[in-house]
This record gives structure tokens, C-alpha cells and sequence, in this order.
């Protein structure tokens, strides 16, 4: 009686040993731009979110000037880099950094805008007091 031959099929895929997990340190932990308790945006749970009011006092607080002069400043900067960024201009503000136009999407209530911001690496305070006095 003959006997049935059978041959198995070479595969061409070689296994790979699953790759080892080292563990990793854990990234370094950002402070977040606003106060904890500021308000959370239902989109991004977690994430603060600086709304025009808290924009105007910050201003106030770091320029010392009146919130009443202060407020029309903010806002119309504000109209002014929106309507640049619907036109597509390109924004060069340091240090808030350098914002390009990726995307714009048209919508019915108004339009959605993608940006790409890049930003130094965070600079240290001006010094508002000078080193040394000036009679020395």
C-alpha cells in the first residue's frame, strides 16, 4: 500500500518575541496656565480654560492699570487677531508665540479654525527692579 505524503507548508512570517516594557519614567508634570477652580469646559473635562473676564483681570493685575482702560484694549486685540485668523494671516506675537492657519471649515453659525501655535521655551520674568542702586 502506498502512503499518502504530505509535506508542511513553509511560512515565510518569522515570530517576533513581543517587545519587553521597560518602565519609563513618567513625564514631568505641567502647572496648569489658570487657577485650579477656574471654570472646566464640558468638551475636555480637566483641562482650564481662561475666559475674556479672567483675561482682563490678569491684564489689570500685570500692568496696574485701571480695568476700565484696561477692558476696551483687551477686546478689540482680541476682534483684531479674530479677524485675523479668519482671514488666514499668519501671527507672529511673542511671547505668546508664532500661529499658522492649518485648517478653516465654514459653518453655518460661524467657522471652525485649526491653528498650529509654536512657542519658545519659556522665558524668565523682566527683572523690575535694577541690580544695583543708582548711586553705586
Amino acid at each position: 500500500m502506498a502512503r499518502a505524503v504530505t509535506t508542511r507548508k513553509k511560512t515565510t512570517t518569522t515570530r517576533r518575541a513581543p517587545a519587553r516594557k521597560t518602565a519609563a519614567a513618567p513625564p514631568p508634570e505641567v502647572a496648569p496656565a489658570v487657577a485650579p477652580d477656574a471654570p472646566q469646559t464640558p468638551d475636555a473635562p480637566g483641562i482650564p480654560e481662561l475666559r475674556k473676564k479672567e483675561l482682563i483681570d490678569r491684564v489689570v493685575a500685570a500692568s496696574g492699570m485701571k480695568k476700565r482702560d484696561v477692558k476696551p484694549v483687551v477686546e478689540a486685540m482680541l476682534s483684531v487677531l479674530g479677524d485675523a485668523l479668519s482671514k488666514g494671516e499668519a501671527l507672529n506675537l511673542q511671547p505668546f508665540g508664532k500661529a499658522k492657519v492649518t485648517r478653516q471649515k465654514p459653518l453655518d453659525n460661524g467657522e471652525v479654525i485649526t491653528t498650529r501655535l509654536r512657542r519658545n521655551h519659556a522665558r524668565s520674568a523682566p527683572v523690575s527692579t535694577p541690580l544695583a542702586e543708582p548711586a553705586e
